[in-house]
């Protein structure tokens, strides 16, 4: 006789519907691959390669960076009228320093770019700044046609290299210009490296993250496993909206910046934006800056959406002897989005510190010259002071030798009287 079923030999997986098996099933498979490609792009990688007309590969400790480097300018910095102008406001100890058109030798200008950037971000700046400068644009390790490493994006590093491709390109001293990161960057090869550096633009980079930073899917890209996922899938529609916060509202974002992102590796992209929070977190722009006590030019967008423009500027107006400016109607990017203001104040900036070098290099040449004014005065006195002493110590032994003559003189004429 067949035995009825209690049903009490079958577990709860028994019950699960085929359908919810499939499912489940499948999130498993969409998640081991999640894992799996996180892994694959924690681990990304990608070798250096020239993207840019008329750049080169520089090596370094590294990796090799892309370098954009124009050359000499292509006409003196000045205009003899403007250096007549400047000698004459210089005063007398400096206008010779500057008629002698010395300041036709150009100090270099440094362009590095910022997060998701690179060498392409100057674009619109660079012809503007050639005429009077020799400019070099260099793409950041992780970034353009830099080597792309999957690990050590720190600002530290990114300021070193950027200091060994200054040495091996032969700039003893420069002016450097860094937008957002970058100008993380340049702050630091300030403080590692102070005796490469003239002076310091600096393009909407706030003091810390206390004044804001990117939002929405571009914050979403750093988070574990969800990161990695949107970075793999994510649309240019989505990229787009990402880099529009690099500018103005309503500004028109071109197709190369959407490439730019597409060219990074997620390890460069994720560790420059944790690393360079970092660097603000241990220390403030504002204080690193006043402690470098370089020359300072602080520019905003008025309409900056990342950072709260004014409230930066309030801050690096902290800093001694800084100047700062706003820019109306750009946003993040004043360097695309306002070239001509941006590149007269790098200019005005490089040729206050050409005339600031000149009368201290004048006044130096002139404190020399009166310290050997004064040391051959000094010498020539020493030297009258001792003919005067060897002149009246031989009108002494004249004397002596004389009064020693008329002695003997008169001992012998009385040993010969009868």
């Amino acid at each position: 006789m067949a035995r009825a079923s209690t049903g009490t030999g079958r577990g709860v997986g028994s019950r699960i519907g085929r359908p919810t098996k499939i499912l489940v099933g499948a999130l498993l498979v969409l998640l081991v691959l999640i894992v799996l490609n996180a892994f694959a792009l924690n681990n990304e990688t990608s070798s250096a390669e020239l993207t840019v007309p008329g750049a080169e590969l520089v090596g370094t400790t590294s990796g090799r960076l892309q370098v954009l480097d124009t050359g000499p300018a292509n006409k003196p910095s000045l205009s003899q009228r403007a250096i007549d102008e400047m000698g004459r406001k210089a005063g007398p100890v400096a206008s010779s320093w500057f008629s002698s058109s010395k300041l036709d030798a150009e100090t270099p200008v440094v362009l590095i770019h910022g997060s998701a950037g690179a060498i392409n971000w100057w674009d619109d700046l660079i012809p503007l700044l050639k005429p009077d400068h020799r400019v070099i644009a260099i793409d950041l390790l992780g970034y353009g046609g830099s080597d792309k490493p999957d690990s050590d994006y720190s600002i530290e590093t990114q300021a070193n290299l950027v200091a060994q491709v200054l040495a091996k390109l032969d700039v003893p001293r420069a002016v450097l210009v860094g937008h957002s990161l970058g100008g993380k960057v340049v702050t630091s090869v300030a403080e590692q490296s102070p005796d490469l550096v003239s002076g310091l633009v600096v393009i909407d980079t706030a003091p810390d993250r206390s004044f804001g930073g990117l939002s929405g899917s571009a914050n979403a890209t750093r988070v574990p496993l969800l990161g990695q996922a949107l970075w793999r899938i994510a649309p240019d529609f989505m990229i787009r909206r990402n880099v529009s916060q690099g500018f103005a509202p309503g500004y028109d974002v071109p197709d190369k910046y959407v490439d730019d992102v597409r060219d990074m590796t997620y390890p460069a992209y994720k560790e420059s934006a944790t690393q360079g929070e970092e660097f603000t977190d241990e220390k403030s722009l504002v204080d690193r800056l006043t402690g470098a006590a370089k020359p300072l030019l602080v520019i905003f967008g008025a309409e900056d959406q990342i950072y709260d423009a004014r409230e930066a500027l309030s801050a690096y107006a902290a800093i001694p002897d800084a100047e700062t400016l706003l820019i109306p109607g750009s946003g993040h990017s004043p360097q695309i989005e306002a070239p001509e203001k941006t590149a007269e104040a790098i200019n005005t900036f490089t040729r206050q510190l050409a005339g600031k070098q000149a009368k201290e290099e004048a006044a130096t040449k002139a404190a020399a010259k009166a310290k050997a004014a004064a040391k051959a005065k000094a010498a020539a006195r020493a030297k009258a002071k001792a003919a005067k002493t060897r002149a009246r110590a031989k009108a002494k032994a004249t004397k002596t030798s004389a009064r020693a003559k008329a002695k003997t003189t008169s001992k012998s004429g009385t040993k010969n009287k009868p």
